[in-house]
């Protein structure tokens, strides 16, 4: 894109300098930490605006569309520094978390853009420092991104409790719609007990809240699932049978292949 300048460091830490205006949708794929180094920012949220200026932070979480319109102000270039959590990271992190100390009142919500209070040391401090590796040949380590990391997810959990049910609803102590959660994570390869673990119940109950859902086995849902998301992409988006086989979850195409003719009646390449 002309006149814009974007620095990735392993899709975590990352910024976007631009002369000119930026208008376009953006659904994340991970929770986002942003902050705007300069200029203007207009976040639309199905017609909610949050307008950010240079000092904002807010955080966008992962799963939802927005529109953004990015532009320079006051005779500077527009800049945004964006803070990535992927969900692996996540987890990790929730699982060192001393459960008892978890907020028992903390409530889930649907909010897509949460903007934070302003001015902000700790969150400045965060950002910045990252400002020194955007002109260096220097690459930020592994380790200092996950250090980063750390340090964004401490400044939302003080900001406000939200971000306990928002950060780790895959595994929080409450319950999480288990429809929902499926849904959402079909294409992950996780156990029964982990899906029990992430849904803040025990295996039993686990088993007997998915039996009120469907009369399959958690296991066979997750293929009927995956087959049918499989055949949506192949039929309705044009995507290769080999693509469509490993984005739903599968890992071996000739597996993939045999049951899917074994469920629809004819072989994937037919499609």
């Amino acid at each position: 894109m002309d006149g814009v300048n974007i620095i990735k460091y392993s899709d975590i830490f990352m910024a976007c300098f631009s002369d000119n205006v930026i208008t376009h949708m953006r659904t994340a794929e991970e929770h986002s930490f942003l902050y705007l180094y300069s200029g203007e920012i207009e976040i639309n949220e199905h017609g909610k605006i949050t307008t950010l200026h240079k000092g904002d932070c807010a955080f966008l979480r992962k799963g939802d569309r927005v529109s953004m319109v990015k532009q320079p102000q006051n005779g500077e270039q527009f800049g945004l520094i964006v803070l990535n959590f992927p969900r692996k990271f996540l987890l990790e992190f929730y699982h060192k978390l001393h459960k008892k100390k978890l907020p028992e009142d903390a409530k889930r919500q649907k909010i897509s853009v949460y903007k934070l209070p302003a001015d902000r040391p700790d969150i400045r401090s965060l950002f910045e420092s990252m400002t020194p590796y955007f002109d260096s040949p220097i690459q930020p380590t592994d380790e200092l991104l996950k250090l980063k990391m750390t340090e964004g997810i401490y400044c939302l959990l003080n900001t406000d409790k939200y971000f306990y049910t928002a950060l780790f609803d895959f595994s929080a102590p409450w319950k999480i719609d288990i429809l929902d959660y499926m849904n959402e994570n079909y294409m992950y390869n996780f156990s029964i007990e982990e899906m029990a673990a992430y849904t803040g119940r025990s295996l039993a109950s686990f088993k007997r809240d998915f039996k009120k859902i469907s009369p399959l086995s958690p296991e066979k849902w997750v293929i009927e699932k995956r087959l049918k998301m499989a055949h949506f992409k192949i039929c309705n988006e044009g995507m290769k049978v080999s693509d469509a086989c490993f984005e739903v979850g599968f890992k071996n195409l000739s597996h993939f292949s045999r049951i899917f003719k074994q469920r629809f009646g004819y072989a994937p390449t037919k499609l």
